[in-house]
């Protein structure tokens, strides 16, 4: 049996987020230099909060940031990765994981960001999941 949180969950969501998104949009961990030449780009990162049930069932918190030349192109994708969110991985599974319980708080919303040369909306995500057995 896998230790409780051995799902590495931004490994996994990054690789399912990039098969919805498709190959126009770069799915990541971090952001780097090259942002603005990489739009759109959606962020994920797990943050450093959560918990599990001391058996297999991890909870884990995740900041779901998207960049985006306009407000409204950021705000419309982060509306949609919400959608596949909370409609779609929840009950869903990968080769890593099973997923099921997927809340957002707070929704989508723009997000503040220093470069003006493009926008930033994102979301935090509690997302419940157990590794494949």
């Amino acid at each position: 049996m896998d230790d409780v949180g051995s799902v590495d969950i931004e490994l996994d969501l990054i690789e399912w987020l990039q098969a919805k998104a498709g190959p126009d949009v770069v799915v990541r961990d971090e952001v780097d230099n090259n942002l603005l030449k990489e739009l759109p780009t959606i962020q994920v990162q797990r943050l450093p909060a959560g918990g599990d049930d001391g058996f297999r069932v991890d909870r884990a918190l995740v900041d779901v940031d998207v960049y985006a030349a306009t407000r409204g192109e950021a705000l419309d994708l982060a509306k949609l990765v919400r959608g596949w969110l909370l409609t779609q991985l929840r009950g869903s599974a990968t080769s890593r994981a099973q997923y099921g319980r997927v809340r957002s708080s707070p929704p989508p919303a723009i997000r503040p960001y220093e470069n003006t040369g493009l926008r930033r909306a994102g979301a935090t995500y509690e997302i419940y999941s157990h590794p494949v057995s």
